[in-house]
């Protein structure tokens, strides 16, 4: 038991804030003993400052942040400092390379250090300007002109290649979102594609080996990310979300923001069919006038249009990637916009391939810090994101402490050396002579008597 609690409170405590549209969100927590994430603390605040996944108001959006981390510090009863920031919107771009190295030392193993190396060196490829690039994810490697090596970490070889992923974003939105981070008295330990942090979070590995497309329905944008072999093969953002939809419905039904919203969120449906045409919902009228009738099922009619056009959006990439025939696992569509009803038949309709929503839920220890209707509302779709950022950022300081056991090894060997340098110089080689000259001694006395 003793041995449980001190794992436990050595696993790294970690901080993922997720500044989306709708919501700016902090989750703090950290790995649990049986390997799965518990969640100590979540903040929630409004996001105001941020369209389409990018920072358009700086002060409002810092407000933002502030709030969720003061709630989820409460929470959590800890300091919050450090965070792990999601990234996305509309300018995020993504290409394929490949890089090579060839190594000198012919004796020794293909290491961790040589593969980062090779992702180091991607880092310097010559972007067009006002880009950078965001991540470098490694596909397969070559050892030796021999391909599909998934990790040539141990192989013997010379030329060692790779294929990679790299993801880029514009210099400005980048800056924007760091420097709001900062406004906000904390430090970003790493931007991580948003994308990238929900498929940690509601993808299996064995969807990601048959072949997945993870579809994740935010405010201001939809982001695709698609899987084969384990290895990404394509990522994009689609500057539609549920505000779209929102936006339809104030137009389509003439009513306020507000009210849309909740109509969206109460009554709307992705298939206009599978509503009736004698359901209304009756909206109160503004300062003293009529209350408003609206059909549900054309409500209904206004979600689907929209809603087919994000989703062809989504086909028009998992065609252009070329892995359309390759998805085993079809789509798993997360994120806030894939609560909204009959979703997952439409998404079916339009492409042909099986759907499911994707849960975060798989991945959370059961809580008894957190309130229960907290717990609960942290398994929604809407926090995949979050908890997504929360479980790369647990990945990322594993493999730095990984990283850095060696060297510490190596530091450990480096003072023993010197030790025993300090201890054989000079005095020590005088009380070495010393020791040798009575061994001598007694030996001379043994053989005269």
């Amino acid at each position: 038991m003793d041995k449980s609690s001190t794992q436990e409170k050595s696993s790294p405590i970690v901080v993922g804030l997720d500044i989306g549209t709708t919501k700016i969100c902090a989750i703090v927590g950290r790995r649990s003993k049986n390997g799965k994430i518990e969640v100590l603390g979540i903040g929630k605040a409004e996001s105001a400052g941020v369209t389409r996944g990018m920072v358009s108001n700086i002060d409002k959006t810092v407000q933002g942040i502030s709030a969720a981390v003061d709630i989820a510090g409460t929470q959590s009863n800890v300091e919050i400092r450090i965070v792990n920031v999601g990234i996305a919107g509309q300018h995020i771009k993504s290409l394929q390379h490949r890089g090579l190295i060839t190594r000198k030392d012919l004796s020794s193993e293909i290491s961790r250090k040589d593969i980062d190396k090779l992702v180091e060196d991607m880092y310097n490829l010559v972007m067009p300007p006002g880009e950078e690039i965001i991540h470098v994810l490694p596909q397969e490697f070559t050892v030796d002109n021999e391909p599909g090596v998934k990790d040539p970490i141990g192989m013997a070889g010379v030329r060692l290649e790779a294929n990679f992923h790299i993801i880029s974003g514009q210099v400005t939105a980048i800056k924007n979102i760091v420097k709001c981070v900062n406004k906000a008295n904390l430090e970003s330990q790493e931007l991580i594609l948003e994308p990238l942090a929900s498929s940690e979070s509601v993808l299996s590995d064995e969807e990601k080996e048959a072949g997945v497309v993870l579809v994740d329905i935010g405010g201001g944008t939809t982001d695709v990310a698609i899987f084969h072999e384990g290895i990404i093969r394509h990522t994009a953002v689609i500057p539609f979300g549920g505000n779209s939809v929102t936006e339809d419905i104030r137009e389509g039904c003439s009513v306020m923001r507000n009210i849309a919203e909740q109509l969206k969120v109460r009554f709307g449906s992705a298939l206009a069919e599978e509503n009736k045409e004698n359901e209304i919902v009756c909206v109160p009228g503004l300062r003293g006038r009529e209350p408003k009738e609206i059909s549900v099922k054309n409500l209904a009619f206004v979600i689907q249009a929209r809603m087919e056009e994000i989703v062809e959006h989504v086909y028009y990439e998992i065609k252009s990637s070329g892995y359309e025939k390759k998805l085993i696992a079809g789509i798993v569509v997360t994120g806030g916009g894939a609560q909204l009803k009959h979703l997952t038949q439409l998404i079916e309709y339009v492409t042909g391939l099986d759907c499911r929503v994707g849960y975060p839920n798989e991945h959370l220890a059961k809580n008894e810090v957190l309130p229960k209707n907290t717990y609960e509302e942290l398994q929604s779709p809407t926090f995949a994101t979050g908890i997504g950022l929360l479980i790369k950022g647990i990945q990322k300081m594993e493999y730095m402490g990984m990283a850095q056991a060696p060297a510490a090894a190596a530091v450990k060997a480096e003072k023993a050396k010197y030790t025993d340098d300090r201890k054989f110089g000079l005095l020590g080689k005088i009380l070495e002579s010393g020791k040798k000259f009575i061994k001598d001694d007694i030996k001379d006395e043994d053989f005269l008597k």
